[in-house]
């Protein structure tokens, strides 16, 4: 049975504020967009939003390094190396959709999804008499 977000977070950080302050020790300038409301804060952000947000946070830190160096990479996978125009772009997304974004376009990704479709393309429907026509 799957735990809900208050067991994780009471079971990894203690209780939300410890979550809350793990997850802005995360958010530097070097990854993080401030897109928070100044008046609420990360106090009122819900705690799957938060246990989600501090993985993400983490695993661009621990891969990257900044929002730079992953922006460079979604750059590079895509083969879009020199477009100016979409490096801007891709410096408004935060960081989960920049993850989505490099998970989709890395070649692991791709491997894995490549020998599922073959698997669905040699099955054919048939009818019981062209199942014995071919038999």
């Amino acid at each position: 049975m799957k735990t809900s977000p208050i067991q994780q977070v009471k079971a990894n950080f203690g209780d939300k504020a410890k979550l809350v302050s793990a997850v802005q020790s995360l958010a530097t300038d070097a990854l993080w967009l401030d897109r928070v409301n100044p008046d609420k804060g990360l106090g009122k952000v819900s705690n799957t939003k938060l246990i989600r947000l501090h993985a993400a946070l983490s695993r661009a830190k621990e891969e990257f390094g900044s929002r730079d160096k992953l922006i460079g990479a979604v750059l590079s996978l895509g083969k879009r190396d020199k477009d100016e125009g979409y490096k801007a772009r891709l410096a408004t997304y935060p960081v989960p959709r920049l993850l989505d974004l490099h998970d989709s376009l890395s070649p692991s990704s791709r491997a894995a999804a490549a020998p599922a479709a073959k698997v669905e393309g040699k099955r054919k429907a048939r009818s019981k008499k062209a199942k014995l026509k071919a038999a």
